[in-house]
């Protein structure tokens, strides 16, 4: 889904321009072009990013900024043909995340545009990592906390068993053989062989599996090695 942004611009030859540009770059824009409108509109619809002329007729873009701000955390960018620092401080301390002088170019302001919406989503968390959770039947595994549940109730991994039961997991129906789970779990950084992935098998068995000699989850491929079960 494309990202909304918001162009509160008088001069309507730039709004279009900075609009043909960004809607170029795959967003979806809407022009005001008046700070009442603009007021309204940033209040009233969730932008991505809103592009803030300063000097506007009806109420300008420091009370559109601060009126915002106070409700929202969506990016604010302020563009101004002001160059004074004095005006830059006031917008950034109202929380204006950027400020820009006219003229620039349009291609710089995408770029902004694309730097600010990327901090944003990290920042936010839209695309901050939340834990990647498994869960298949009654068993759930917190690949970022690491911490698995069966049935609702916590057990306790040792760090290889953990690393071994997220790693079939991950890959259900595949069989995978001894060789190549001590390969993937312990490299070379294990003195021992693969009878280890064996005790760990039975280790991860006895804490997920309610019948240890009937496994619903990792299942015996005799000859051949291991499979998660789905």
């Amino acid at each position: 889904m494309s990202k909304r942004i918001l162009i509160v611009e008088d001069e309507e030859s730039i709004a279009d321009l900075e609009k043909d540009y960004l809607e170029l770059s795959g967003f979806e824009v809407e022009v005001a072009n008046d700070g009442e409108t603009g007021l309204r509109r940033g209040l009233a619809v969730e932008f991505d990013l809103i592009i803030l002329d300063l000097m506007l007729p009806g109420v300008d873009g420091f009370e559109i900024c601060r009126q915002i701000r106070g409700q929202k955390n969506t990016p604010i960018i302020m563009v101004s043909a002001k160059k004074d620092d004095i005006d830059k401080i006031r917008g950034l301390g109202l929380g204006a995340d950027d400020y820009m002088t006219k003229p620039f170019s349009p291609s710089e302001l995408v770029a902004r545009v694309k730097a600010h919406l990327a901090r944003y989503d990290r920042l936010t968390g839209s695309a901050a990592e939340k834990n990647k959770v498994i869960e298949i039947r009654g068993l759930k595994i917190d690949t970022t906390a690491r911490r698995v549940w069966v049935n609702g109730e916590e057990r306790t991994f040792t760090t290889k068993e953990f690393d071994l039961l997220t790693f079939l997991a991950s890959h259900p129906n595949h069989v995978y053989s001894k060789e190549e789970l001590f390969r993937e779990i312990w490299d070379m950084e294990s003195i021992g062989d693969i009878a280890t992935v064996t005790v760990h098998i039975k280790k991860i068995r006895e804490k997920v599996e309610v019948d240890t000699s009937n496994p619903q989850y990792i299942e015996t491929i005799w000859g051949v090695g291991y499979r998660f079960k789905v």
